[in-house]
């Protein structure tokens, strides 16, 4: 007789095997409790952990409680209160598997101790390692109160690959932030081995992003509200120089889920991609709402990823209200930039000639040539009685007019020095800031109907490799609608006739060069709108004023006047900040006054 090599696993352990799936780690335990918390109409929840988690989790709070009789039921697998079907179409939950409490109970030591309004006690039940016992009255309050101790005691193959307790800690924390920022109408308190993470109130959604993101964050916030169809996107995101090296201060809520779902990651990095520098992450705390029917929660036990009906649809509604929120200028609402008191200027300058915004039309006006790199003052506006205070301002300004400030020196030929009207130092990169001025002309240009060009005098002829001119001609329809003119000239050259107007007169050359190589990084999946925009940055560069260049006065002026009109001017088309802004506070700080 044959004896079987298969055999039926024990129900302990396909308990715990499961568990494993739902409860990977400390802060999935977490985030599955205070989820519970909140699905049971609770205003206050206070989350106490300890040994990162591993040692022990609490979760208390004021919600709707259960008798007895479910308090029973809640701890068996797949027994839940929270879907009314069988279909699985329209979960408007945070749970509802009914796998939280029981794979808990069979990988620690579960204790549940809850109550109703009109109960005259609370009830308890534990569960260790799968086994449970039987409900008993207890003492206790309105609501429930869980408490973990020994995760992954009972598997402790889970329990050896995890993290050390400070990891722990920071992924409970983490989690229960992103619930905290979901649902901010309910308070939130935090504690780690004693100390008090966040202790918050109930607030409303600006408050409690303000109160998550920190200070940084919170004076950079600008606001998001967009719809189509039934989807609406709102809530807030961080002007692009305040970044962060990874994506975890990014909140994505769909349907007051927080997520982690690609698509909608994707979607925040295409949107931010011309304004961050390359490796940095946009802050963002964004909430969709859309028909529960139009997106699948039950994708994975964790429930972090979501599908949608019409992915397209979400993903353009994403980039686009992000882009909006971001298409402010050098104002107000730019990261380094605080309101402005009010101050008397001079009309703004237009840059260029033809009422043509900011090009290479720059004033050729400068300066007798220093032998070494010097800061060349310019003489005092009547509107400073000194240099950092101003005068009252004339009637019909108003607050923020000109949040950069009236320009004062140029150091090293290079970085514009000027003053704003609340006495704050502002430092601008001339080269970086024209790059985007320049860019966005470009691309308001394209978005109308195409660059305009200016023919040059005598056609120039540019050597480079086989690969580079093939690639180049390959492109010239597209190359054409910007405004640069080329034709092929044998195997190795390129005959250029036309260049963009807004660029000036550069060297065809390093610009031909850059394009080729900036067209080599991009391949057939690259959208036909990020191809563009990565050509115009490119132009950009090759036709903003450089570092080095003398500035004479109103040109200064006229350069910070465009970048307060100008979206996205915080940045350069790299990503880099184009100015800088130090207030009184922070200047006492760098010299040890405060």
């Amino acid at each position: 007789m044959t004896v079987s090599r298969i055999r039926l696993l024990s129900e302990a352990t396909v308990n715990r095997i499961a568990a494993g799936e739902v409860i990977e780690r400390p802060a999935a335990a977490a985030r599955e409790l205070v989820e519970n918390a909140l699905d049971a109409g609770a205003t206050r929840i206070a989350v106490s952990i300890a040994g990162g988690g591993i040692e022990r989790i609490e979760v208390a709070d004021d919600g709707l409680g259960m008798t007895g009789d479910e308090l029973a039921l809640s701890v068996l697998r797949h027994a839940t209160s929270k879907l009314s079907d069988d279909q699985l179409v329209r979960i408007d939950t945070l749970g509802f598997r009914g796998e939280a409490l029981p794979s808990i109970g069979a990988a620690a030591r579960l204790a549940i101790t809850s109550r109703t309004a009109g109960a005259e006690n609370a009830a308890t039940i534990t569960v260790e390692g799968g086994a449970v016992s039987a409900v008993t009255p207890a003492p206790g309050g309105v609501g429930t109160r869980v408490v973990v101790r020994d995760l992954f005691y009972a598997t402790p193959a889970r329990r050896k690959f995890l993290k050390s307790a400070r990891a722990e800690t920071d992924a409970v924390e983490t989690a229960v932030r992103r619930l905290a920022l979901a649902a901010p109408g309910v308070a939130f308190r935090f504690e780690t081995d004693g100390r008090v993470a966040f202790d918050l109130p109930r607030q409303d959604r600006a408050g409690r992003i303000a109160a998550l993101l920190g200070a940084e964050a919170a004076g950079a916030l600008l606001p998001i509200d967009a719809t189509r169809g039934e989807m609406r996107l709102t809530g807030f995101a961080c002007a692009p120089t305040v970044t962060r090296a990874t994506a975890a201060a990014q909140t994505l809520i769909v349907n007051g889920r927080p997520v982690a779902d690609p698509l909608l990651r994707t979607a925040v990095r295409v949107a931010y991609r011309d304004v961050i520098a390359m490796g940095r992450h946009a802050i963002v705390a964004v909430f969709l709402d859309l028909p529960a029917e139009d997106v699948d929660v039950n994708v994975h036990p964790a429930k972090a990823e979501v599908r949608f009906r019409e992915a397209d649809s979400v993903r353009g509604l994403v980039i686009g209200g992000l882009g909006r929120a971001l298409s402010g200028g050098a104002g107000p609402a730019a990261p380094l930039v605080m309101e402005a008191r009010q101050f008397q200027s001079r009309p703004p300058m237009r840059l260029g000639g033809g009422g043509r915004p900011v090009s290479a039309g720059f004033a050729e006006a400068r300066l007798p040539l220093a032998d070494t790199p010097s800061a060349r003052t310019l003489p005092a506006p009547d509107r400073f009685h000194g240099p950092f205070t101003a005068e009252a301002p004339p009637r019909g300004y108003s607050s923020g007019d000109f949040p950069l400030g009236a320009p004062l020196a140029q150091v090293l030929d290079t970085y514009i020095i000027a003053v704003a009207a609340d006495g704050s130092l502002v430092l601008v990169d001339q080269h970086a800031a024209h790059e985007r001025l320049t860019h966005e002309a470009l691309r308001g240009q394209l978005l109308e109907g195409g660059v305009r060009s200016q023919p040059l005098l005598l056609p120039a002829v540019v050597d480079m490799a086989a690969s580079d001119c093939i690639r180049l001609m390959e492109h010239a329809p597209v190359l054409g609608r910007l405004g640069l003119e080329i034709e092929a000239f044998g195997p190795g050259a390129i005959l250029v006739r036309a260049l963009p107007a807004a660029l000036g007169a550069p060297e065809p050359k390093p610009l031909l060069r850059d394009l080729a190589d900036e067209l080599a990084e991009q391949d057939e999946t690259t959208a036909l709108d990020a191809r563009l925009d990565a050509v115009i940055a490119r132009m950009a560069c090759h036709g903003s004023i450089r570092a080095g260049r003398r500035l004479a006065g109103p040109e200064m002026d006229a350069l910070l006047r465009q970048m307060e009109a100008t979206p996205r001017a915080a940045t350069c088309s790299h990503g880099r900040p184009t100015f800088l802004k130090l207030s009184r506070a922070e200047i006492e700080r760098l010299f040890g006054r405060r």
